[in-house]
Formats: structure tokens, sequence, C-alpha cells
């Protein structure tokens, strides 16, 4: 019932009251993208949304133009503080999240949820082991479980394991205290970038609440 119609209807609510904050923000860092180096404003990004159906998540474009892909030896985006392909707006708005944004309006036409797993690759599906399609049983979030108690400290394998716990304890409650958890993350601005030294820490992580 909650999964299913409470929080798809609280979802839908909150990305509408949001979206006057989302123009404000295109209106400001749209043309600092564009003239940094003439490039689109927006990525759209082909992602695993729910049942394994393939849709564009929106995102503020942080790269440079015709920036190479580079992904980590489990197959997951790379990402480091000091990642070349960043342009120095997009530093700004990947360590704020800003990028993420426009996935307001994937929330809109039904593609994503405001509180759910990180979408992954189309590619990843062929990656997956044992039980992990099981994070395709709900929509993804913009953000979710790892996003709030982990950020990018821990694997790709660990994360989807995470994501499994978040789909057995689904409640409205859980969401509630992911929503908050991350937005403290985010003004602290903590665990931005994926480390050696911080995924090795915490493989052993209990995710339990």
């Amino acid at each position: 019932m909650y999964n299913e119609i409470i929080k798809r209807l609280f979802d839908l609510l909150l990305a509408i009251i949001a979206l006057p904050f989302l123009l404000i923000i295109l209106a400001i860092l749209g043309p600092i993208i564009y003239f940094q180096d003439r490039g689109t404003i927006f990525y759209n990004a082909p992602r695993l949304g729910k049942d394994g159906k393939v849709f564009k998540m929106y995102k503020l474009r942080s790269m440079k133009i015709n920036a190479s892909d580079l992904r980590n030896e489990d197959g997951s985006t790379f990402n480091a503080e000091d990642d070349p392909r960043l342009t120095r707006i997009g530093k700004f708005i990947r360590k704020t999240s800003l990028d993420e944004t426009p996935q307001l309006l994937n929330i809109i036409k039904g593609d994503m949820s405001i509180i759910g797993p990180r979408p992954d690759l189309p590619e990843h599906r062929d990656l997956y082991e044992g039980n992990e399609e099981r994070k395709l049983e709900i929509r993804p979030g913009v953000t979710g479980y790892n996003q709030a108690y982990f950020r990018n400290t821990v694997p790709w394998k660990e994360r989807i394991q995470n994501d499994i716990y978040y789909i057995d304890h689904i409640s409205w409650w859980l969401d509630i205290k992911i929503f908050f958890k991350t937005a403290i993350s985010v003004l602290k601005r903590e665990d931005v970038y994926l480390t050696e030294k911080s995924t090795n820490s915490n493989k052993n992580t209990d995710v339990g609440m």
C-alpha cells in the first residue's frame, strides 16, 4: 500500500513543490555551465529503472564535453575529487549534489522516486549475481539508503545489498529518516568521493538501523 500508492503521491507532491527551486538553480547555473566550455547544460544518462526498464536520467552536466568514460574495477562510475574530466563549475555542483536536481523531472514522469536505490547503468544488469536483480523491484531514487548512511564509501556490490535491505524494510518512517540524513550529509559534504581507505574501512559495516 505505502510503496505502490502513498509513496508515489508523496513523490509527486514534493517534486511539484520543489519545481520553482529547480528553475532558480537552472537560471543561475545553466549559463555558467554553458559558457564554461560552450557545451550542453544537461547530461541525459541512460539508467536501469523499475523492472529493468531503461530510462533517461536527467543531470546537470559536470564534465567536459566528450570526456572519456572511466570506470572502477567493479564497473561502477569513477568518482574522485581530482577527476580531470570535471569542469570548474562541475566540481562544485558534484560536491553539493546540485547536478542531481533535474531528476525532479524524472520523478514527475514516474521514472524515479525521491527515495530508492540509485539506478545502475544498463550494462550493469549483466553483472548482477544471485539476488542482486531484486534491486529493480522498485523505482530508483534521487537519494537512498546508501547515500544517506554511506554516501560513496562502500563498493558497488555492497551498495546493492544495502538496496535490497531497503526494499525489504521500506516504510514511511524509513524514508523520512533517509531524507533528513541525506540532507545533513549533503550540507556537511560528507564522503562525496569514493576512496580506497574509506572503502576498506566500510567493508564490514552493519547495514542495520
